[in-house]
């Protein structure tokens, strides 16, 4: 299955009443992980590439041509997503690498000149042939920017997707980025306002911190493409701290890397399966 574009991965999900997840990649192992997990639940998925894991490689290139190597070799559809990039640099380096969509986030700025900026994106990207999604409501806990209890106004939600011609919104319904515990208890009324009031998918963030049980909820309201980071990086982390405690004297990192990245496969392939409601 090659290389898949994120609007027909998202679009029929949409559609279908599906989530798709969309789960983020730090280093290389965690992109086999989730390809893997999406094999085994033979379903699609997104691999998303943050701003801050790009600098951390120093360049968006070589964990993002990684990523697009393991999506054209995979058995089913993976789509590459650049996550909440701030600057039209880094978005102009994930469409020339052949990223498939990308996340423009200029939710930090004034809604007129966050209509602006992200329109402006979308034109570029869209002339280039690729999907575009944004964020309105400002999903709390990323870098301390966005302010926690924030929601999205439906009016205000479908006022911006009109004016900027994005494909897809974030939007802030009670979760929140980086959370350790699954106790975020989200707005599903507002999901379901939100889903009326928007012809394009809703995303949500920082859903690490939702319940099994409520992330099925927020799929059922409305919600198609789901974020999950911190939960799959707390679970390498922990595996490899046990590993490393289990054995002390091992020096390859295959040895703690490998189980780590068989963890968060297994748990992809569980979450891919909640989400499409199997």
């Amino acid at each position: 299955m090659p290389l898949t574009p994120t609007g027909d991965v998202i679009g029929p999900a949409r559609a279908e009443g599906r989530g798709v997840g969309a789960f983020n990649v730090v280093q290389i192992e965690h992109a086999e992980a989730i390809v893997a997990g999406a094999e085994r639940a033979a379903l699609p998925v997104v691999l998303q590439i943050s701003q801050n894991t790009a600098r951390y490689h120093g360049s968006l290139a070589p964990i993002g041509l990684a990523a697009l190597a393991l999506a054209r070799a995979a058995s089913v559809p993976v789509a590459v997503h650049l996550d909440h990039a701030e600057t039209r640099r880094l978005v102009a380096e994930a469409v020339e690498l052949g990223f498939t969509s990308v996340m423009f986030d200029a939710s930090r700025l004034p809604y007129e000149e966050n209509v602006a900026a992200t329109r402006a994106v979308t034109a570029y990207c869209h002339r280039a042939g690729v999907w575009v999604e944004a964020e309105l409501g400002e999903v709390g806990g990323k870098d301390g920017a966005h302010a926690p209890g924030a929601r999205t106004d439906p009016d205000e939600a479908r006022a911006f997707a009109e004016a900027t011609a994005v494909d897809a919104l974030a939007v802030a319904v009670g979760s929140s980025h980086a959370m350790l515990t699954r106790d975020a208890v989200l707005d599903i009324d507002l999901v379901t306002r939100l889903r009326d009031a928007l012809a394009i998918p809703l995303v949500l963030h920082g859903s690490s911190g939702v319940r099994d049980g409520d992330l099925a909820k927020a799929v059922a309201a409305g919600m198609t493409k789901v974020n999950i980071a911190t939960r799959l990086n707390a679970l390498f982390t922990g595996t490899v701290r046990a590993r490393l405690q289990e054995s002390p004297g091992v020096v390859d990192p295959r040895r703690y890397l490998g189980p780590a990245r068989e963890a968060v496969a297994a748990e992809v392939a569980r979450l891919l399966g909640v989400l499409a409601d199997r």
